[in-house]
């Protein structure tokens, strides 16, 4: 089919910065949908115009219903940058669609701090949980947030004043692109900006004090970095558990048993785009595990309270599993073996010797690998020092064929 829907990048300078074809296909269209902002911006038309409802994708059968026919589709800067074409092409083969993007948002903050914008971390805020930028506050990085209003900028200071980056640097860039542009810098310990408008972009330089609370990017977090009862898959067994889990991007992964969430979470620390599920019998530890992945970077993180193996029902297919908890219940091994797919991992771990009996089992009858992990530790022995072993942890790994 002949492209019948026009995508339309536009900037705060409006109608008089689009090239001629852009103004063309807004003249021609029967329909033209956006922001009210987006219209506002867009000028006199003579087709019909459509404010995006909410949701946006109530929007999605006016725009069908003209399928063949010419409409246009107005958005910020590059709609595949955080922008409304990944959802439009859910629906609408991208054959059918001519794209003219305007400079991001991202772009124009770069442009303006004379940042190279493949040296920062862009990330949007815009929907999503502050706390996804926590993985992202290292040393020294650079960092551009498209705010979700005008709120975000402080919530963000507060942020980095609370691990210890005061000293931080934010730029809020207001309303880029037009006659109302506004960039403003200030320490995060100092900020005050107000009034601040809705349409901002937050550009960020850490600095990280002595003792700022900064997430490492290695696996294996420090056991103190998780609020936990000693339920918990302790550091050394924990980044030796998330190797052998092998986590790839955009994967998922069961926790069960997850105690305090340390392996859910550090594997969707290993990638912005995994996912995981804790599945945790007590109530105390699941709000626990909610406020660990709060704290260190993953809200996303979905604990589930609940028993395994009957609370793994109906939910979204493992491409690994871990079981730290109750691998000797009757069935949780089972169900976890069943649910993967095809080269799907499986990771148990085991201290008591009835589970390190039921997964030597499973070793002769499923094969995989079988390993027995030790640590010993430096403790005083009177006035001097020696290793006190801790227990040991029976590791099985298997990949189904």
């Amino acid at each position: 089919m002949k492209a019948w829907l026009s995508l339309i990048g536009i900037g705060e300078d409006g109608i008089e910065a689009l090239s001629p074809a852009a103004k063309r296909l807004i003249q021609g269209a029967e329909l033209v949908v956006g922001g009210k902002r987006h219209l506002a911006l867009a000028g006199e038309f003579t087709g019909e115009a459509l404010a995006w409802p909410s949701p946006l994708t109530d929007a999605l059968a006016a725009i069908l219903a003209r399928r063949g026919r010419p409409v246009a589709v107005l958005a910020s800067g590059d709609p595949f940058f955080h922008g409304v074409g990944s959802t439009l092409t859910r629906k609408i083969d991208p054959d059918e669609i001519i794209c003219l993007p305007a400079p991001s948002a991202f772009s124009l903050a770069a442009a303006r701090l004379g940042w190279a914008q493949q040296d920062c971390a862009l990330l949007s805020l815009h929907g999503h949980a502050l706390e996804r930028i926590i993985p992202h506050l290292q040393p020294g990085a650079r960092i551009l947030a498209l705010s979700w209003d005008e709120t975000t900028p402080k919530k963000v200071a507060a942020l980095l004043i609370s691990r210890g980056m005061g000293s931080s640097r934010l730029v809020l860039c207001e309303a880029m692109g037009g006659p109302r542009e506004r960039l403003t810098s200030t320490r995060a310990d100092a900020f005050s900006v107000s009034p601040i408008d809705p349409l901002n972009t937050l550009a960020i330089e850490v600095v990280a004090e002595p003792g700022a609370e900064v997430v490492p990017l290695a696996a294996g977090l420090a056991d103190g970095m998780f609020e936990h009862d000693g339920q918990i898959t302790k550091r050394d067994i924990r980044a030796a558990t998330i190797a052998a889990l092998a986590p790839r991007r955009a994967e998922m992964l069961w926790d069960i048993g997850a105690g305090s969430g340390s392996i859910g979470i550090e594997w969707m620390l290993r990638h912005p785009h995994n996912r995981a599920i804790a599945i945790e019998t007590r109530s105390d530890r699941a709000a626990r595990i909610a406020r660990n992945a709060g704290r260190l970077g993953v809200p996303d993180l979905v604990v589930i309270e609940g028993r395994a193996p009957e609370a793994l029902a109906g939910l979204p297919r493992p491409d690994a599993v871990f079981v730290g908890g109750g691998a000797s219940r009757d069935g949780v091994l089972d169900a976890a073996w069943e649910a993967l797919p095809r080269g799907g991992r499986l990771v148990a771990n085991a201290v008591t010797l009835e589970t390190q009996a039921e997964l030597m089992r499973r070793h002769e009858t499923q094969g995989g690998e079988l390993v027995m992990l030790q640590i010993a530790v430096a403790e005083p022995l009177g006035a001097y020092h020696g290793f006190r072993p801790a227990m040991p942890v029976m590791r099985l790994t298997a990949v189904k064929p």
